[in-house]
């Protein structure tokens, strides 16, 4: 099937995304398609491991070092060997003739004992206290190099394990509908925040022992996604409905409602500045917002002409899965129903890249920003290396500065006009 572009695109001025490896789900005989989708992919914070649902209760942990070693991919992001990239069976991968050291990262296979739809890693940092003050004891004292994997579970369990053990650590029970995804506050307190089919968000204190903090209602249907500022301040949900809910963490309570997709939205980030915030909706469409004013900054179309709101829901083959922004702040990439994978520059309003991917559902960048995996139906995971351009400085320290800053703050700023735009990204 083509791809959509606006008119005014030269289709051979778009890139064609460089895919660089994938990783099989084991078939085994009489094996029904149904179960086998890969709903949710996720790389470890720290970059020490990448983790996929591949279906039928099954959760595969890989070293990602390991794993990048194996495609065609160099240790410094180098394509090695672009042509024939490499694509890996896990079937037998716990077994063979290797011999790992003590300190080396293990490879896991995780039966959760249910379809697994949501996947977060977490990890702890020992300063940061739990929020309840009036415990002394608890079962669970988190290091510094812990690292947690959670799990949201069809029966609406959140089941928590260890990563470098794989062992079971606690299973949280409060949910009465399947848990859709799942996300950690970026900040190291192990405060886990679940969305769920029961219209629902619920927040978590792992350092208290996986006690439940918070419900956040507001959500008149599921709710499909949640993400955290990179402050842990601010929290967006989105779900079967127009709206984008934002979220005042330190608070538990709603700041506002973002009012602008035409259809359910299913997926949600933030910049790794805090300073935007994309959403992805059914009505083919990525918007980029500016969060703090409530105001739209970018569209992102992959249908054209665009769908009229009525008929919002009507081009289903157009329907965006999922979007992700890149760790540098200036890319972002789109999975869509039309059989694309398509990577954006904040600058352009058409892609700078496109791959070829059936049946996508996920997407998530690597810690480093240099890999995008993409989860599929058939359970499988495809990597693709992100185009790459070297960030002005003026980026950077735009950057540096809406890291600790809000809109408004920047706005009551005595600088230039230009200035503040830019720092504002109403000038990318």
């Amino acid at each position: 099937m083509a791809a959509s572009f606006p008119d005014s695109v030269n289709e051979n001025d778009i890139g064609k995304a460089k895919f660089i490896g994938e990783l099989l789900v084991p078939v085994a005989p009489f094996d029904q398609k149904s179960g086998r989708e890969t709903w949710t992919v996720a790389f470890a914070p720290n970059g020490s491991y990448f983790a996929w649902s591949q279906g039928h209760r099954i959760v595969r942990l890989i070293p990602w070092a390991k794993c990048l070693k194996n495609f065609s991919i160099g240790h410094n992001g180098e394509a090695t060997n672009a042509s024939s990239p490499r694509r890996l069976s896990r079937q037998n991968s716990n077994g063979g003739q290797e011999i790992q050291t003590a300190d080396e990262p293990r490879e896991h296979t995780i039966d959760c004992g249910d379809i697994v739809w949501g996947l977060a890693f977490g990890s702890s940092v020992p300063e940061k206290q739990s929020r309840c003050v009036n415990i002394g004891w608890h079962r669970f004292k988190f290091g510094q190099d812990q690292l947690l994997l959670a799990t949201g579970l069809n029966n609406g369990r959140i089941k928590i394990w260890d990563v470098y053990t794989g062992k079971l650590l606690l299973n949280l029970m409060d949910h009465t509908e399947l848990v859709r995804d799942l996300t950690f506050a970026p900040d190291g307190s192990l405060m886990l925040v679940s969305a769920s089919r029961d219209k629902t968000l619920r927040v978590w204190d792992l350092k208290d022992d996986g006690n439940m903090v918070k419900v956040l209602r507001g959500h008149q249907n599921w709710v499909y996604c949640s993400a955290f500022s990179p402050d842990s301040s601010i929290l967006c949900s989105v779900g079967a409905g127009k709206a984008v809910f934002l979220w005042n963490m330190d608070k538990l309570t709603l700041i506002r409602k973002l009012e602008g997709h035409h259809n359910d939205v299913v997926s949600c980030e933030f910049s790794p500045d805090g300073a935007l915030l994309a959403t992805a909706s059914y009505d083919t469409r990525v918007i980029v917002w500016d969060h703090h004013k409530a105001t739209i900054l970018l569209e992102l179309g992959h249908l054209f002409p665009p769908p009229s709101p009525i008929f919002a829901g009507g081009a289903n083959d157009r329907w965006v899965r999922s979007v992700s922004f890149c760790p540098d702040g200036r890319h972002l990439a789109s999975i869509t129903d039309d059989r694309m994978v398509r990577f954006w520059s904040i600058e352009e309003k058409a892609p700078q890249a496109i791959g070829s991917l059936s049946n996508g559902l996920c997407c998530a960048f690597s810690a480093e920003g240099s890999v995008l995996a993409t989860g599929t139906r058939d359970g499988s995971v495809l990597f693709w290396e992100c185009p790459r351009s070297v960030a002005s400085l003026q980026h950077m320290c735009r950057m540096s500065i809406r890291r600790l800053t809000t809109t408004q703050q920047v706005e009551t700023l005595a600088i230039p006009t230009p200035l503040r735009d830019y720092l504002t990204y109403k000038i990318i």
